[in-house]
């Protein structure tokens, strides 16, 4: 996910987003002028995203409201710390940006946005389904939904082409007998399969899905990991593995199938946009032959990952009203359409209102990114939201499953060592 070049990716998108964000339209709202709010972001790779709000956003809500709103940006990778701090010590930003299943994990710190995630998704033509799995915590939404960073097939259309394969193979069997062809002519895959954040679980879950495998059932409680269908996604990954791919990325992190794949040592790996956009504008000639596909299908279909990017506000904002107030203006397609077309599409919107917008056309080839949308899930699905499901995630349970099995262990051991340490996690949770 992350890309070789941050510098690469800001200037793309400087170049193409910057100038098609429209004026803010500022709704007259009925508020009096008090305390400032503070929203907390990680930082974006793309300057123009932050820069929106800090420029646009904040001074347009000021204007309607008379309240101002400040935005704090934190190094990337560092913004659960805060937020765990900030929810210990009941101190700190009004409202945060949050991912993954931090709604669960903070659920009594944050306020219940039910009502306005209603009124949001009425207006924004419906929320897909599947946002609720990162927010609504007992019934509860406990964070407004704003947009998912997909991760799909980014591929190399010559070299494919070259090997007989005009368009992406549809099937994971398909796949399999494109990778060898590829290799045998010197365009190897590189699927990453170490201990990163992102890209391991971008196609390893979607693999085990794809086969009618799972974790755990949907009553969080009863481990099914040991199956037929988890043994074909094993059996299927060390093949892909040892017949398809290059061998140093059983160790590879996220960064790492990036530089492979602008260097050329790779045709096809899982990633989110960032190769294409790096690739536009330090290898203009070779972004003309990257394209972007859904994963694969497997016998139960094909699937995406869930990565989900949400506001949430904290239960110590001295005025509840007012973060809900802005947060539900934020929302409204006035705001948050010139802040979505600021980024491309790098955050896909979970508002079915922006299935059409004008910003699907900037890269036309990002758009697997939307289609795919409605098939993505969280890891750990479809269990709902547990403290276990984070330490399995922590633990890398079902990644060292399936690199343990292309390092060489058999299938029933693999299986038997991830079910033994998911019953040990669900026992303990």
């Amino acid at each position: 996910m992350v890309s070789v070049s941050r510098a690469s990716r800001r200037n793309f998108i400087k170049r193409t987003a910057l100038g098609a964000a429209g004026a803010l339209v500022a709704p007259s709202i009925v508020s009096a002028a008090g305390k400032p709010l503070l929203m907390m972001h990680e930082s974006s790779f793309i300057p123009p995203y932050d820069a929106y709000f800090k420029n646009k956003i904040t001074a347009a809500y000021e204007k309607a409201t008379g309240v101002k709103v400040n935005y704090e940006t934190v190094s990337v990778g560092s913004l659960l710390t805060r937020v765990t701090t900030a929810a210990e010590n009941g101190t700190g930003p009004d409202m945060t940006q949050i991912g993954f299943n931090w709604a669960f994990l903070f659920s009594e710190k944050f306020v219940d946005v039910t009502d306005i995630a209603a009124e949001i998704g009425q207006e924004g033509g419906g929320w897909y389904p599947n946002a609720q799995e990162a927010v609504v915590v007992d019934g509860k939404w406990k964070a407004i939904p704003f947009g998912n960073i997909g991760q799909l097939m980014n591929w190399r259309t010559d070299w494919f082409k070259e090997a007989g394969y005009e368009k992406f193979p549809e099937t994971w069997d398909e796949l399999l007998e494109a990778g060898i062809k590829l290799k045998k002519n010197g365009h190897p895959f590189g699927f990453e399969l170490g201990h990163g954040f992102g890209d391991n679980h971008g196609w390893l879950y979607p693999l085990l899905w794809s086969y009618g495998a799972r974790e755990v059932e949907a009553d969080g409680k009863t481990i099914v990991i040991d199956s037929d269908e988890t043994a074909r996604a094993v059996d299927y990954c060390r093949r892909l593995y040892k017949e398809a791919m290059v061998e140093d990325c059983l160790g590879w992190t996220d960064v790492s199938n990036n530089k492979a794949f602008l260097s050329e040592q790779i045709s096809c790996t899982n990633n989110a946009e960032s190769i294409l956009w790096a690739a536009k504008k330090d290898f203009p000639e070779m972004a003309k032959v990257i394209d972007q596909s859904p994963n694969p299908k497997g016998p139960k279909g094909s699937f995406a990952m869930l990565n989900p990017l949400c506001h949430a506000i904290f239960t110590h904002t001295p005025d509840h009203k007012a973060a809900k107030d802005f947060v539900r203006w934020l929302m409204k397609p006035e705001q948050v359409g010139g802040w979505y077309d600021v980024a491309v599409t790098y955050y896909q919107p979970f508002l079915h209102k922006y299935d059409d917008a004008p910003m699907w056309n900037v890269e036309p080839k990002n758009k697997p990114f939307r289609d795919t949308l409605s098939t993505a899930h969280l890891p750990g699905w479809p269990a709902p939201l547990s403290r276990a499901q984070s330490e399995t995630i922590a633990k890398y349970v079902v990644i060292d499953m399936f690199a343990k099995a292309c390092a060489g262990k058999s299938t029933k051991d693999v299986i038997a060592e991830a079910k033994a340490q998911l019953q040990q996690i669900y026992k303990t949770a």
